[in-house]
């Protein structure tokens, strides 16, 4: 099997030989013919190149053939439309026949050019004639144009406004087109919005109908502005420029912010390269005029406003305003009552009237808010920042001179003596409503004022202003505050000088006292917590503080001072602990630290007045007296009745003798400091 197998292969093998030399040879075989297709496919390529070159050459020889023939067909046949202008009589189907006016239009259009070249004394007539049939055909198309806008044939008008290109007469083809665009789109009051929906609507239709969409839509918003709009806000201005400037300023910030939010609508739209300056120059042509003296119309329109509005607030008071005088004597006067606290000049009885409104001060800020508003939107951004100082100006003029600082002058004027009784106190009141007045002022200062000057050398200016003003009125505040404190404690001295008798603290009989405290101290304290309560309402922040330590300072002081009028019997000191702890009392409403301190102080002085003459060391040593001054310790002991008696007396003197003694057992070192 083996022997078999192996014959077969090697049959097999011879086979595959015999045939692998017949493939190779069939191969070489198509080679051959490949080689022989490739060389006529080289041959054909040549063939064929060579083929082109002479239909290029031949159909560049019929071209320069061809393109004179043209030339000369063209030229005869203008010649011979010439001729028929020159025998005056038109004859073509192209001149006769209305539906081939485009072929009409374009060789009178080619004619005329020629009978601009052609001298005028032999072709005279006829120039004249194409001249005539050029108008006649311009015209034609025009109208041809307005029926085809009328009928909405974008098309045709697409049509007739290609060959109105070449016309002289294509920019009158234009103006035709913007003027019936026009036709029925300004019919509500709003010329504003139907402008903006007018341009709209254009601006969809002109890209279809014209080559230069962009020129047409500038001219159509051009005509709008320069006719439309301007006619219109002259009517609107005109009518209050002289008359009510109030509502010329109105309508000019109203008329002037609406042309330019309908500026800024048309900036969405190809008007050509620098369609912003375009845009700003209408804008500018309609307002120049009204722009130029803005700011003088809006000082001066403040200035009567705000003197109107401060006039009708004192004449519903029935006030005669009183000038406050300027110059070297009230300056003289101004710093001898700042100094020396005298109410200078006459006492004026105002009856309880601050002379101070938020009513008059919000309207106030509502004009100068509106002016700051219209400044802003008006004034060329060059004068704004001057422009905002003066409107600012004029706000502290009237606002903080004429307001503010008349009811401070008024009300210092109305702050009676420290010697009166039952006066009216009232220049808290003044305090009070000047306060909030000036944070309404502060806040418009920041929130409007600050925006327009923020960048500009003019912010320094007017914060320096700010600043002179805030502090001429603290002055003045400070000195009536200070003024009105006397007052108070004025009143409380007659309250003590009509209320306390000299018999509350040495009663005639001892042992029958029913009361706490003395009816004088009940009024004094019933009438300072009056008075904290209203400094509280008064006044805020760190002020409350210092208004509220100053009056308990001098209270203290009041309340010390009238203690040390009166001699006091053990009952009597009773009493007068009493009275100090109720006014101790009346401190703790302060809440200030030190006032309470002063008041437990003088309540550890009365308690000299009542314990027994050997206990005085032990009370004078105590933790509130040990730090105090010998003579006033000494003071108050004196008040005692029975000081001038003996015992106290002679204690009092062996307890100051023990102190010096005890120097002697001290060393050297010490005794400087001791003393």
């Amino acid at each position: 099997m083996d022997e078999r197998i192996q014959r077969k292969v090697e049959k097999l093998e011879q086979q595959c030989q015999k045939e692998a030399k017949e493939f190779a040879k069939k191969v070489q075989e198509l080679q051959k013919s490949n080689q022989v297709a490739f060389q006529h496919f080289q041959e054909l390529d040549e063939h064929i190149s060579y083929v082109a070159t002479k239909v290029c050459h031949l159909g560049d020889q019929l071209e320069g053939v061809n393109t004179p023939r043209q030339r000369a067909v063209e030229a005869q046949k203008l010649m011979k439309y010439f001729n028929e202008f020159l025998d005056g009589e038109l004859k073509s189907d192209v001149f006769t026949n209305s539906e081939k006016i485009k072929e009409a239009a374009d060789i009178i259009q080619k004619l005329h050019l020629i009978a601009q070249e052609l001298p005028f004394d032999r072709f005279s007539e006829v120039k004249s004639k194409i001249a005539s049939k050029y108008h006649d055909l311009e015209c034609q198309l025009i109208q041809e144009f307005t029926s085809a806008q009328r009928r909405g044939e974008i098309s045709r008008m697409r049509e007739v406004a290609a060959v109105l290109l070449h016309f002289k007469g294509y920019s009158h083809c234009v103006d035709v087109y913007i003027k019936q665009c026009q036709e029925g789109a300004f019919l509500r009051n709003d010329v504003f919005e139907d402008a903006a929906i007018l341009c709209q609507r254009v601006n969809k239709q002109v890209g279809e109908v014209f080559s230069n969409p962009e020129t047409v839509l500038a001219k159509l918003i051009q005509n709008i502005f320069e006719i439309k709009l301007q006619s219109y806000v002259k009517d609107q201005l005109e009518e209050h420029r002289k008359s009510d400037a109030e509502q010329y300023l109105k309508n000019l910030y109203d008329l002037y912010t609406r042309t330019t939010n309908l500026s800024s609508k048309l900036m969405e739209f190809n008007l050509g390269t620098d369609k912003q300056t375009f845009l700003s120059k209408l804008i500018k042509s309609i307002f120049i005029s009204y722009l130029e003296n803005y700011i003088e119309v809006e000082i001066g329109y403040l200035k009567s406003r705000s003197a109107m509005i401060l006039q009708r607030y004192y004449d519903s008071k029935n006030h005669q305003k009183r000038s406050i005088g300027t110059g070297g004597i009230q300056d003289l006067k101004e710093r001898i009552r700042q100094r020396t606290n005298l109410p200078l000049g006459p006492s004026i009885d105002t009856h309880g009237e601050t002379f101070l409104s938020q009513e008059v001060v919000v309207n106030l800020l509502q004009e100068t808010k509106q002016a700051f508003e219209r400044c802003h939107r008006l004034s060329d951004p060059s004068d704004l920042p001057k422009n905002a100082f003066r409107i600012f100006s004029m706000l502290v003029d009237f606002l903080c001179t004429e307001h503010i600082d008349y009811a401070l002058e008024t009300g210092l004027a109305g702050i009676p003596s420290s010697d009166s009784k039952n006066a009216n106190l009232y220049f808290l009141d003044v305090v009070h409503q000047a306060n909030t007045i000036f944070h309404l002022f502060d806040k418009q200062f920041n929130d409007h004022l600050m925006p327009l000057i923020s960048s500009s050398p003019k912010l320094s200016e007017c914060l320096q202003k700010k600043k002179d003003i805030i502090e001429q009125m603290e002055v003045k505040l400070d000195m009536g505050i200070d003024r009105t404190l006397n007052c108070m404690i004025g009143q409380m001295k007659h309250i003590l000088a009509a209320e306390q008798k000299k018999t509350d603290f040495k009663p005639e009989d001892e042992n029958n006292v029913l009361i706490q405290y003395t009816n004088a101290c009940v009024k004094v304290c019933s009438y300072v917590r009056k008075q904290v309560e209203k400094i509280r309402k008064s006044m805020d922040g760190k002020n409350v503080d210092t208004v509220l330590m100053e009056l308990g300072v001098r209270f203290h002081r009041l309340i010390y001072e009238h203690l040390q009028q009166y001699s006091y019997s053990c009952m009597g000191g009773m009493l007068a602990i009493c009275d100090v702890a109720e006014y101790r009392k009346c401190a703790k409403d302060f809440k200030i630290a030190l006032v309470l301190q002063l008041f437990d102080t003088l309540h550890a002085l009365c308690n000299l007045l009542v314990v027994a003459p050997d206990n005085l060391k032990q009370v004078c040593s105590g933790e509130q007296l040990a730090n105090l001054d010998k003579n006033i310790l000494h003071s108050f002991v004196q008040l005692r009745v029975d000081y001038s008696q003996g015992p106290t007396k002679k204690y009092w003197h062996c307890m100051t003798w023990h102190s010096c003694f005890s120097l002697l057992d001290i060393g050297t070192p010490n005794l400087n400091r001791c003393s």
